[in-house]
């Protein structure tokens, strides 16, 4: 099953977003949560367009991806896992819970760094969040990411069936999280006891800083609340909050070319 996986890992990468992405998207035409305040068509070429070519940059510079490396360390006993011979049920599990709070400790870097925030304000700088919010981030910023990865994977010698496993994961509830969607909020509470919930991450996209500089989580919850950088309602709550970055225009936070020149301007905020 697990040879399955590495072996599908194109398949089943490309199947879950287009998949996750549908189902959110259909979600949000019957229940939005807020009404979106930019043309929803323009933002969405835009965004997806970034999402392609963040894709191409990635398989560009990274050709092996991240389960090419995770097998070449199985192959050469390289990392924790590997060099203490873990089986593949402890270090399954434990790789996505690393690797998870390693992406949680990266997020909260790029905020904390300014030459880091200026790309991650791309993300940001979003006037809308939807599910096409979830994937939109500089390709610098993405190739960053990736270094990281990789250096987490190595240390841990995780298993490459793990790393497809994480990678989709990642991929999928970034998605759900960031859509425009209406959970019951009973089901919410639960639900946000494991995963972030996209009434969780929306407030980290807020135009406030003492509320975008907290729920840094893309997968598990339980990383903010350990850390103390949980936040559980909005200010204005989710119909009164501002989405986006104070000061940034709806042309240039929409438009692609802008996106990739934001980094290289001299607004900080």
């Amino acid at each position: 099953m697990f040879d399955w996986v590495t072996e599908h890992e194109m398949a089943l990468r490309l199947g879950m977003f287009f998949g996750i992405f549908f189902i959110m998207a259909l979600f949000e035409g019957v229940a939005p949560r807020r009404p979106l305040t930019a043309p929803k068509w323009f933002r969405w070429l835009n965004n997806l367009t970034l999402v392609g070519l963040n894709a191409f940059v990635v398989r560009l510079v990274f050709p092996t991806a991240l389960a090419g490396v995770a097998m070449f360390l199985a192959d050469n006993r390289v990392g924790g896992f590997n060099v203490l011979d873990a089986p593949l049920w402890l270090s399954v599990p434990l790789s996505l819970i690393i690797l998870d709070g390693v992406i949680w400790l990266q997020h909260k870097t790029f905020h904390e760094v300014p030459i880091l925030w200026r790309l991650h304000r791309v993300h940001h700088a979003d006037p809308d969040i939807d599910v096409t919010t979830g994937s939109r981030f500089h390709p610098l910023e993405i190739l960053i990411s990736m270094v990281i990865k990789v250096v987490a994977v190595t240390a841990l010698g995780a298993p490459a069936v793990a790393v497809v496993l994480f990678e989709i994961m990642l991929n999928a509830l970034a998605m759900f999280n960031h859509s425009n969607v209406r959970l019951p909020s009973a089901v919410d509470r639960i639900v946000r006891f494991l995963v972030v919930t996209p009434d969780m991450h929306r407030i980290h996209h807020s135009v406030i800083p003492a509320e975008y500089n907290t729920n840094y989580g893309f997968n598990l919850a339980l990383w903010d609340r350990w850390f103390g950088t949980y936040t559980e309602k909005p200010r204005h709550g989710h119909l009164g909050m501002e989405i986006g970055l104070k000061g940034c225009q709806p042309a240039q936070a929409t438009n692609v070319a802008s996106m990739l020149k934001m980094p290289f301007s001299t607004q900080t905020h």
